[in-house]
């Protein structure tokens, strides 16, 4: 990590202002979805509409490669405990998210996949700190059935191959990211996923052997959880997971509150309910369609600031033409490879 001077926190994009102990925004963090990059413009207008609202305020993407396509290969394959301690170091080895940069932590979004992940960051390490986590249709309590991939989209069409022909192999849980949050609520499956589950069962404490420190962090974030879901949407299979719902395959419903993992508070979210910190929420449209007056929403309700921080009035308009590609980014070869009208779920669950 860098340490030192303040030539040192200029260059690498820290302020003097804040060195001196100025009043300055918490700085936000954005955690990207399947199939896509860093750079997709609706990442960058996601980060540019909050320093348009808070000027001066730090951002970061989380990336796992240095190019476009190692990053999206890196949404696909992969050992997610490995990427997460990838993460850790990143976050950790930027001085705008540490003190005194940062003395109230970061705020953190994370979209799709991108927000179960980043709840694996909050519970597993959280140096530096988080001090608000917003997620929008993000598979907290997993995915029950594997979506079916455009014909010309090889990276899709493999990480789901290897899927469906051993998703609980060892190969395959440490390989292939979405099978590590692979969940049937079946009893046959059940038995499975807490034998063999990569990522899911622990970072949601379902083992017998529970962790403390997933409980502590998660519960202890000062600016709670926030929790989006997107009304019709068809990607996350069952949407209701996206609020830690249990849904089974005729279609019943256990929300959050009657399951034992928040009865016995496994992971911090009875106290977080308890504190008013978690929030259950959901906003129209398919999956990852955002809307710019949603994120301004988001930004100044949920996203608290220190005394002395003003969000300014802007006309987000602007940035509504980049926030579409969060849903259907676009890549070098012109194909759309990920949003809501390019994977057709092989179940839908009905309300």
């Amino acid at each position: 990590m860098v340490r030192g001077t303040a030539s040192l926190y200029v260059l690498l994009g820290g302020t003097l202002a804040s060195l001196a102990g100025a009043v300055s925004p918490l700085p936000l963090v954005i955690w990207h979805g399947l199939g896509d990059t860093f750079d997709n413009p609706g990442l960058q207008s996601v980060a540019d509409l909050y320093t348009s609202i808070y000027p001066g305020a730090a951002t970061h993407i989380i990336h796992l490669a240095d190019d476009a396509g190692g990053d999206r290969k890196a949404s696909y394959f992969g050992s997610l405990h490995d990427q997460m301690g990838q993460v850790c170091d990143q976050l950790a080895s930027n001085p705008n998210l540490t003190t005194p940069l940062a003395p109230y932590g970061f705020h953190a979004l994370g979209f799709s996949q991108g927000g179960l992940f980043m709840r694996g960051y909050v519970e597993a390490c959280n140096l530096p700190k988080v001090h608000t986590l917003v997620t929008f249709g993000s598979p907290h309590n997993g995915i029950s059935e594997f979506v079916k991939c455009k014909p010309t989209d090889w990276l899709c069409r493999t990480a789901f191959g290897w899927l469906n022909a051993n998703k609980w192999s060892d190969w395959v849980q440490s390989h292939v990211v979405p099978a590590q949050y692979y969940r049937h609520p079946s009893p046959d499956e059940m038995d499975r996923y807490l034998e063999a589950s990569g990522f899911l069962a622990d970072i949601n404490n379902e083992r017998d052997t529970k962790n403390e420190k997933y409980k502590s962090n998660l519960g202890g974030l000062e600016g709670g959880l926030v929790l989006y879901k997107f009304d019709e949407d068809q990607v996350i299979i069952p949407k209701e997971s996206v609020w830690f719902a249990e849904v089974v395959e005729d279609g019943e419903i256990t929300w959050l509150t009657d399951r034992t993992l928040y009865k016995e508070d496994w992971i911090g979210l009875k106290q977080l309910d308890a504190a008013g910190k978690l929030k259950f929420l959901k906003t129209g449209g398919q999956h990852m369609h955002i809307t710019d007056e949603l994120l301004k929403e988001v930004y100044t309700k949920y996203l608290w600031q220190p005394e002395g921080v003003e969000a300014r009035e802007i006309d987000g308009e602007k940035f509504n033409e980049g926030l579409l590609t969060l849903a259907e980014p676009h890549h070098d070869d012109g194909e759309r490879k990920y949003g809501a009208d390019t994977q057709e779920p092989l179940l839908r669950v009905q309300n």
